[in-house]
């Protein structure tokens, strides 16, 4: 019999061996409490499953972060992570029993969706998440890096900035500054609260791993971009993230670090899909995709709720049958959208889509198109005008991007 509970801090030693037992590895050694993932865990959202002789066998943590929806609008979401069940205890519930205790505890903090990285694609579909944003990898030879139009600075115009080299740890608040004005405006993004900088808890440049950061500034010196980069083997550049509060700074980042010295080629690590840097250069086949793949995983714990929470663009009703079968749950909505906002009321009509709240979860952030998972045979339509209204309907100002890893 496996007991499932609530974690506290004296829960915080267990809690980190077990999660890494579970992974078959060994948590690292802080330096000085700073630098290592998992020491922004918040332990009072943590969940522990135990045997019944006690023994811990599985973990589930979730962060408090907050979401971007389309509509620059920002409300709160847990984010799932620490997921592990040992290898001595798998295929036998733990998991399944984890999951339906951790929604519970999503919603009674009053968190209507949640969040997630998947390290694997096939695991949380059958809890309701979805995939909502992708990403993808750039590379590019520097000697087939010139662009196509000199100081060309996409639809912002010209970049009149300037751009200054930093180290890491010279320019923290900096890039807690700018990252947090850029996530409040990019839908699907997700806020990294103070205490992750001050810890130096996840990938760089949040953690204090050495890095350069090209920090750009506007007209005014005030900092509105930047690109965290190292170069290492084969004589390539690496750029971790680029943080641009327009085109024009993207741009702009994108020159410097494509015209630095002693450079094979620049691997950009996280680049949106649909990005139009590709064709900013010269030639078009210079930039090779590659690690193109979901990123931020989607759960709507009160269907109503979320949907009138986001922004829309296009005025429209439809009525959608969503099945919830992991919490044996099923509603019929009537979504109107009228002057961007919403109303989500309960209906007997007939439905237009019938859909998974995974299906559900996909779409929330306007990533994914409805007509596309239609095609896949993920969503039923029941009449041709359904799809491509719910694609006019679902659609955001921009894709969804997330950057952030937990």
């Amino acid at each position: 019999m496996t007991e499932i509970r609530s974690t506290n801090e004296q829960d915080l030693g267990v809690f980190v061996d077990t999660l890494h037992a579970a992974f078959g590895r060994f948590p690292e050694t802080p330096d000085e409490g700073r630098g290592v993932w998992w020491s922004a865990l918040e332990m009072d959202r943590g969940v522990l499953a135990t045997a019944a002789d006690g023994r811990p066998v599985g973990t589930a943590g979730a962060y408090s972060f907050e979401l971007t929806l389309p509509g620059a609008i920002i409300v709160p979401a847990g984010g799932v992570s620490a997921v592990g069940v040992l290898p001595s205890h798998r295929r036998r519930g733990v998991l399944t029993a984890m999951m339906r205790y951790q929604l519970a505890e999503l919603r009674a903090r009053g968190e209507f969706l949640s969040v997630l990285l998947a390290t694997e694609a096939t695991i949380y579909g059958r809890f309701g998440y979805g995939p909502a944003t992708y990403t993808r990898q750039l590379t590019v030879p520097r000697h087939r890096g010139d662009f196509a139009l000199p100081r060309a600075g996409g639809a912002a115009g010209p970049d009149t900035g300037t751009i200054e080299v930093l180290r890491r740890a010279e320019c923290g608040e900096i890039l807690e500054e700018v990252y947090d004005r850029y996530r409040r405006a990019q839908p699907g993004a997700l806020s990294r609260p103070h205490r992750w900088w001050d810890l130096g808890a996840g990938q760089p440049p949040v953690s204090p791993a050495p890095r350069h950061v090209a920090v750009h500034r506007d007209a005014d010196g005030v900092p509105d971009g930047y690109a965290s980069y190292a170069i290492g083997e084969s004589d390539t550049l690496t750029v971790d993230e680029t943080i641009a509060t327009d085109d024009a700074v993207f741009t702009a980042l994108a020159r410097f670090v494509l015209g630095h010295d002693l450079v094979g080629q620049v691997v950009f690590k996280h680049v949106p899909p649909g990005h139009p840097l590709r064709r900013q250069l010269t030639d078009f086949r210079a930039g090779q995709v590659g690690g193109d793949t979901d990123w931020l995983w989607v759960r709507l714990l009160d269907v109503p709720r979320a949907l009138t929470s986001r922004g829309w663009f296009t005025d429209g009703e439809l009525v959608l049958d969503v099945d919830d079968p992991f919490l044996g749950e099923h509603g019929r909505h009537l979504l109107t959208v009228r002057d961007g906002k919403a109303d989500c009321v309960p209906t007997d009509r007939e439905p237009d889509l019938s859909l998974d709240v995974r299906d559900l979860g996909s779409l929330y952030l306007g990533g994914t198109t409805p007509s596309t998972l239609v095609r896949a045979g993920h969503i039923r339509a029941h009449h041709p005008d359904a799809a491509p209204l719910a694609d006019a309907l679902f659609r955001a100002e921009r894709p969804p991007h997330c950057l952030h890893w937990f």
